[in-house]
């Protein structure tokens, strides 16, 4: 090794987290154990996103993109706080579009954009809008893309 600092990024990654797929865009919900993370997913379900992971989510570089997948054993499941663990239609994977950080509140009204660092690439990253129309907003953003 020369005298350079290298990084180095590891292939695969399992995160405490949960994905949904809305139109083939993969979205990663990311946030501390009782943030919302599944409660977000189940109201993006509601909207027609399809569950991927729910709890573990396991992501692997792929082609230049991150997959996101689930292990067998909870496949297909989501927790609804209250209710149980419940059956959902999922798929077996997705490449990640974006990311929602729910540790972190958006307080800016029409926020920059940010980016997350994830296995070694930049996603385009949101924060927890705290309004009723934040799931709706991120179904509308990954269905047609953000205005520059």
């Amino acid at each position: 090794m020369s005298g350079s600092a290298q990084s180095i990024t590891p292939p695969e990654l399992i995160l405490h987290a949960t994905c949904v797929a809305i139109e083939g865009k993969g979205l990663l919900i990311i946030g501390p154990s009782g943030s919302g993370k599944s409660s977000l997913a189940l109201e993006l379900m509601a909207f027609g996103a399809k569950l991927v992971a729910d709890d573990r989510v396991e992501l692997t570089r792929n082609d230049g993109k991150i997959r996101a997948s689930c292990s067998a054993s909870i496949s297909g499941k989501i927790e609804a706080r209250g209710v149980g663990i419940l059956n959902a239609n999922h798929l077996t994977h997705v490449f990640i579009d974006a990311l929602v950080n729910l540790e972190k509140t958006e307080t800016k009204r029409l926020p920059e954009e940010k980016t997350y660092h994830l296995l070694g690439h930049d996603i385009p990253c949101y924060h927890n809008g705290n309004t009723p129309t934040f799931p709706a907003a991120l179904l509308q953003l990954l269905k047609a893309g953000r205005f520059a």
